[in-house]
């Protein structure tokens, strides 16, 4: 089709397509490369106290006491966790995504979230674009000429599939302001173990989406569970 709208010089789709693959090559190489939110020992903090620094990292209330990582002994602010591939505690930590070689987390999360969109729709399109090539013959002839469109087009579905699935469970975590470390660790994470609420973090579903996609800083977790639950873990 795509090939077809060329020749006839229809060029919009087209370029639209090669520009959403584009988009989202580059957007691969961005959360792969960038900082998830990897916690920083007390000297760097203290050699980089400019004024974006001072901005970005949430200031807690000396009154709570924060967790020392037992390995690399940073403090570890609430909702943070050590990962042992990327070797360093990282924010509201989600997961390690052996896809991109990095940590998902809360710096380059939203920015996932956006990479799987897009990587969908990419998909989606490669799939619609795919089968418009496929004519269905029954005969070794026509299997020996299309077998690796047909190969192509199967592994382009079960892409599609992973990455659809994927998108909707992340969503559906975000929207309950969750992250999958804590869904799939419910019990051995001591802050929610030991929590009146079942989700001390959930502010209902428009203020989690807006805290999510829209805040440009980090935030200090530990002001809203303590808000929120009375007793200090």
């Amino acid at each position: 089709d795509l090939r077809e709208q060329v020749e006839r010089g229809e060029l919009l789709l087209p370029v639209i397509f090669t520009v959403l693959v584009l988009c989202s090559v580059l957007l691969y190489f961005k959360v792969s490369l960038m900082d998830p939110g990897f916690v920083k020992s007390e000297e760097e903090v203290k050699a980089d106290k400019n004024e974006e620094q001072n901005i970005v990292i949430p200031q807690v209330s000396s009154s709570i006491k924060m967790r020392r990582c037992g390995y690399c002994m940073v403090k570890q602010p609430m909702r943070a966790k050590h990962c042992q591939v990327c070797q360093h505690c990282v924010r509201r930590y989600d997961h390690h995504c052996p896809w991109i070689e990095n940590c998902v987390g809360e710096k380059n999360h939203p920015l996932f979230i956006v990479y799987l969109s897009i990587q969908l729709v990419v998909l989606l399109w490669g799939v619609h674009t795919a089968w418009s090539g496929l004519y269905f013959k029954q005969s070794w002839d026509w299997l020996k000429h299309n077998i690796f469109l047909l190969m192509s087009f199967i592994l382009i579905v079960i892409f599609t599939i992973v990455v659809l699935l994927l998108l909707i469970s992340h969503l559906y975590l975000i929207s309950c302001n969750t992250t999958t470390w804590e869904f799939m660790s419910y019990h051995r994470i001591s802050y929610l173990r030991h929590s009146e609420l079942e989700n001390p973090f959930d502010q209902g579903v428009v203020l989690n989406l807006w805290r999510f996609f829209c805040s440009c800083h980090l935030t200090a977790w530990e002001k809203i569970y303590f808000h929120r639950n009375y007793e200090p873990v």
